[in-house]
């Protein structure tokens, strides 16, 4: 199983900070800052931490984590974390240069039903959490677990 970690990304008017990314050819999705587990990341939130650096050129100030959700080949561990600035041309991720893997392009959404109605956000769980509780006017930070590892 591979094991994956993702952040929901809280800006500083509380929007969120997602990924649109775009393959050369296909069609635009969002998705959250994240990837694999590396193994030489001390932890989830070591390999957290190092993500969202790569992919926002900030560090995130993790407030514990929101779910957890597998298929057949993959673990993901969905974080909140705060995040005060980004920069667009500062990222370090392997996959930003690569023409190959398209564009990664950073936009900051409100977590209201209509904001994320309106975009193809993936994967589905993250999709389905962020949507019921925008619907419910659930303040994330509350449903973070902080003792998670």
């Amino acid at each position: 199983m591979i094991e994956c970690v993702r952040a929901v990304l809280l800006t500083p008017v509380d929007w969120l900070l997602l990924i649109r990314r775009t393959w050369p050819g296909g069609t635009p999705y969002w998705t959250l800052p994240g990837g694999h587990v590396e193994p030489d990341d001390l932890d989830l939130r070591a390999a957290l931490t190092r993500e969202v650096y790569e992919e926002t050129a900030s560090t995130p100030h993790i407030l514990g984590r929101l779910l957890t959700f597998d298929d057949t080949h993959q673990r993901d561990h969905v974080y909140l974390a705060r995040i005060t600035s980004w920069s667009e041309c500062s990222r370090t991720g392997p996959e930003i240069d690569d023409p190959l893997h398209g564009t990664y392009q950073l936009d900051e959404i409100p977590h209201t039903s209509a904001a994320l109605a309106a975009l193809p956000l993936l994967p589905e769980a993250v999709a389905s959490f962020l949507h019921r509780t925008a619907e419910n006017a659930e303040d994330l930070t509350t449903l973070a677990d902080p003792t998670a590892p």
